[in-house]
């Protein structure tokens, strides 16, 4: 392993959640105001994973006052305290683009729901 690779192990964060686009999350994320430090949560739906590892990053989008609101985070960043799954969404595309153009309840994902299989005796 050279140099590099083991830089990029190093910023790898293992706390952060397992999500898929199409879940609502909550991400906390660290805002530096002069000396001051403080928590903001964006809360909306995941709608584009991009690359892996340490460059990885992903899109959540929410629609706020009537307007939609986008923001890119990185998922190593040290500005993201914490990223927490509300709920799971059960899509089929891999970018969900086109929720850009949609309002209301044509907005709307279907939660995917989890089975559990039960122990064979």
């Amino acid at each position: 392993m050279n140099v590099l690779e083991r830089l990029e192990q190093e910023q790898i964060k293992e706390e952060i959640p397992e999500f898929q686009v199409g879940d609502t999350i909550s991400v906390h994320v660290k805002i530096v105001e002069d000396e001051r430090e403080r928590i903001q949560i964006f809360t909306g739906v995941c709608i584009a994973r991009k690359r892996s590892d340490v460059r990885e990053s992903f899109t959540v989008r929410r629609v706020s006052y009537g307007l939609g609101v986008e923001r890119v985070f990185l998922l190593h960043s040290p500005r993201v305290a914490k990223v927490e799954v509300i709920r799971t969404g059960a899509v089929r595309r891999a970018k969900l683009y086109y929720l850009r153009d949609k309002t209301g309840k044509q907005a709307r994902i279907k939660e995917r729901k989890i089975e559990y299989k039960k122990p064979v005796k």
